[in-house]
Protein backbone atom coordinates (compact mmCIF):
# COMPACT_ATOMS: atom_id res chain seq x y z
CA UNK A 1 0.00 0.00 0.00
CA UNK A 2 1.45 3.25 -0.82
CA UNK A 3 1.77 5.95 2.07
CA UNK A 4 1.51 9.73 0.98
CA UNK A 5 3.11 12.20 4.02
CA UNK A 6 2.12 15.41 3.94
CA UNK A 7 5.04 17.25 6.32
CA UNK A 8 3.44 19.77 8.95
CA UNK A 9 4.05 23.80 9.18
CA UNK A 10 6.92 25.25 7.82
CA UNK A 11 8.41 21.54 6.62
CA UNK A 12 9.62 20.22 3.40
CA UNK A 13 9.96 16.55 2.01
CA UNK A 14 12.89 15.94 -0.52
CA UNK A 15 13.92 13.37 -2.46
CA UNK A 16 17.47 13.48 -3.31
CA UNK A 17 18.93 13.44 -6.49
CA UNK A 18 22.15 10.53 -6.62
CA UNK A 19 24.06 11.78 -9.66
CA UNK A 20 25.72 9.07 -12.01
CA UNK A 21 28.57 7.46 -11.04
CA UNK A 22 29.58 7.03 -14.42
CA UNK A 23 29.07 8.51 -17.94
CA UNK A 24 26.97 6.63 -20.42
CA UNK A 25 30.06 5.61 -22.38
CA UNK A 26 31.26 4.30 -19.19
CA UNK A 27 33.95 6.60 -17.72
CA UNK A 28 33.74 5.85 -13.80
CA UNK A 29 33.08 9.88 -11.91
CA UNK A 30 35.13 10.45 -9.03
CA UNK A 31 33.10 11.55 -6.04
CA UNK A 32 34.03 14.73 -5.96
CA UNK A 33 32.88 16.12 -9.30
CA UNK A 34 29.52 15.42 -8.14
CA UNK A 35 29.42 17.75 -5.01
CA UNK A 36 25.85 19.21 -5.62
CA UNK A 37 23.70 18.10 -3.01
CA UNK A 38 20.29 18.71 -4.18
CA UNK A 39 16.92 17.14 -3.96
CA UNK A 40 13.22 17.27 -5.46
CA UNK A 41 10.47 18.36 -3.96
CA UNK A 42 7.92 15.67 -3.48
CA UNK A 43 5.35 17.62 -0.99
CA UNK A 44 5.38 20.92 1.92
CA UNK A 45 3.56 21.97 4.55
CA UNK A 46 1.40 24.66 4.95
CA UNK A 47 3.85 27.00 6.34
CA UNK A 48 4.59 28.30 9.68
CA UNK A 49 2.68 31.12 11.64
CA UNK A 50 3.63 34.57 12.24
CA UNK A 51 2.95 36.51 15.71
CA UNK A 52 -0.41 37.66 14.80
CA UNK A 53 -1.59 33.99 13.62
CA UNK A 54 -1.10 35.05 9.67
CA UNK A 55 0.23 32.34 7.79
CA UNK A 56 3.56 32.81 6.18
CA UNK A 57 3.59 30.30 2.71
CA UNK A 58 6.63 28.57 1.57
CA UNK A 59 9.45 29.80 -0.23
CA UNK A 60 9.01 26.18 -2.24
CA UNK A 61 6.41 24.62 -4.00
CA UNK A 62 6.40 20.34 -5.23
CA UNK A 63 8.06 19.92 -8.05
CA UNK A 64 10.96 22.23 -7.80
CA UNK A 65 14.45 21.18 -7.46
CA UNK A 66 16.52 22.44 -4.26
CA UNK A 67 19.67 22.91 -3.34
CA UNK A 68 20.01 21.54 0.47
CA UNK A 69 22.97 22.22 3.03
CA UNK A 70 25.63 19.68 3.14
CA UNK A 71 23.93 18.50 6.85
CA UNK A 72 20.76 18.45 7.79
CA UNK A 73 17.16 17.19 7.83
CA UNK A 74 15.57 13.77 8.92
CA UNK A 75 15.99 11.06 6.63
CA UNK A 76 12.15 8.93 6.41
CA UNK A 77 11.50 5.60 4.80
CA UNK A 78 8.32 5.15 3.42
CA UNK A 79 7.62 2.39 0.91
CA UNK A 80 11.23 1.60 0.51
CA UNK A 81 12.69 4.74 -0.96
CA UNK A 82 14.38 7.14 1.28
CA UNK A 83 13.31 11.05 1.45
CA UNK A 84 14.43 13.77 3.57
CA UNK A 85 12.47 16.58 5.97
CA UNK A 86 14.15 19.83 5.79
CA UNK A 87 12.82 22.77 7.35
CA UNK A 88 12.29 25.65 5.30
CA UNK A 89 14.78 27.83 6.64
CA UNK A 90 17.43 24.68 5.67
CA UNK A 91 17.18 24.99 1.90
CA UNK A 92 19.74 27.30 0.27
CA UNK A 93 17.78 27.98 -2.64
CA UNK A 94 16.14 26.88 -6.03
CA UNK A 95 18.12 25.47 -8.72
CA UNK A 96 16.86 25.81 -12.56
CA UNK A 97 18.01 24.79 -16.01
Amino acid sequence: MAKRLIPCFNRVLVEKIIPPSKTSAGILLPEASSKLNSGKVIAVGPGSRDAEGKLLPLCVKEGDTVLLAEYGGTEVKLDDKKYHLYDDHDILGTLHD
